[in-house]
């Protein structure tokens, strides 16, 4: 589902590089172009459906914004990356980054995950930036963990090494879910019989909402209205409808214990940080739900999980500021 912001162009001062940074979802596509200052400006969201591929959505952007023709760009996308082809898991794009390339004229292309670019903005977000969910404090030259539900569910991380981190690139979103209670249990077996496969984005995302809501109603056997998940969370926040009040309370709740999952995989004390187009736009709801308990809720290593933060990243572009964090520190 659409959570990502209406088109918006950001005007700055630095003088404007030949640059360009993007962001691409299964959803929406945003670009901007680079400052000498490394901030990206003209921001500016398309909707991936109007636009055959990213190379035409492209074009669209710079048809619509001023500035010097660009001879490189940096562009995380929701997606593995694998070689040159690139065929697009939430989104029907099929493309060739090469071809891409020629075609735009560009001396350098760059794809990264989307989260790879999340985690390399980490270091350049300031206090106003992101907001802590519950306790704990983060221990230096230690491992960060980055999750976040939007179309689907991304996840990455950085790693210490040598003074310095590493960004990590994986696809965790496709990890099993896991449920910790009775009625969770009795949900992903209600959509074991929809999925051959439960991922944890099967439940954590604007597509796994819609799930959780149908799943959630079958097993309490109640009559429930096809809702999207923009509507789903908007009960929800109102408190107008039991049943979508429950379904994003479990699905905070879920997302609780994937972040702690990822968070003792990494043995990640450098602190917890959830991104994405969704959970920012749940507000006060979010931090008053299941999450930072659940996130807590590991037995043994529940004292462990204690002493990790969690933060809700709140930037409203971070995967853009990684974007140029990665073109400005790799040639």
């Amino acid at each position: 589902m659409p959570y990502d912001t209406d088109a918006d162009i950001d005007s700055g001062t630095s003088p404007l590089t030949t640059s360009i940074v993007g962001d691409i979802g299964g959803t929406n596509a945003r670009f901007a172009r680079l400052a000498a200052d490394g901030s990206p400006q003209q921001i500016l969201t398309l909707p991936g459906a109007d636009y055959a591929g990213p190379a035409e959505a492209l074009q669209a952007y710079l048809s619509q914004t001023q500035g010097p023709a660009p001879t490189a760009a940096a562009i995380g996308i929701a997606n593995p990356l694998n070689g040159d082809h690139v065929q697009m898991t939430n989104h029907s794009w099929s493309f060739s980054i090469e071809a891409m390339r020629q075609k735009l004229g560009l001396t350098r292309l760059q794809f990264l995950n989307d989260f790879t670019a999340l985690a390399l903005s980490l270091s350049r977000l300031g206090d106003g930036d992101r907001r802590q969910i519950g306790g704990g404090s983060a221990s230096q030259n230690y491992a960060i963990g980055v999750i976040g539900p939007g179309t689907g569910l991304g996840v990455s991380g950085l790693l210490p090494a040598a003074g310095a981190y590493v960004p990590i690139e994986g696809e965790g979103g496709h990890v099993t879910l896991a449920g910790q209670n009775e009625e969770e249990l009795a949900v992903i077996a209600a959509l074991a019989r929809v999925f051959p496969h439960v991922s944890a984005e099967r439940a954590l995302s604007g597509p796994g909402i819609e799930n959780l809501h149908r799943a959630l109603a079958l097993v309490r056997g109640v009559s429930a209205a096809e809702l999207d998940a923009r509507q789903i969370t908007a009960h929800a926040m109102q408190g107008d409808d039991a049943l979508c009040v429950d379904v994003i309370s479990m699905f905070c709740a879920l997302l609780g214990t994937q972040a702690a999952n990822l968070a003792l995989t990494l043995g990640a004390r450098g602190g917890i940080y959830i991104g994405g187009g969704i959970v920012p736009q749940l507000g006060e709801f979010f931090a008053r739900s299941p999450f930072r308990q659940r996130f807590e809720t590991k037995g043994r290593f529940s004292g462990y999980l204690s002493g990790i933060p969690t933060w809700l990243i709140t930037a409203p572009y971070p995967a853009l500021i990684g974007a140029a964090a990665f073109l400005q520190t790799t040639r």
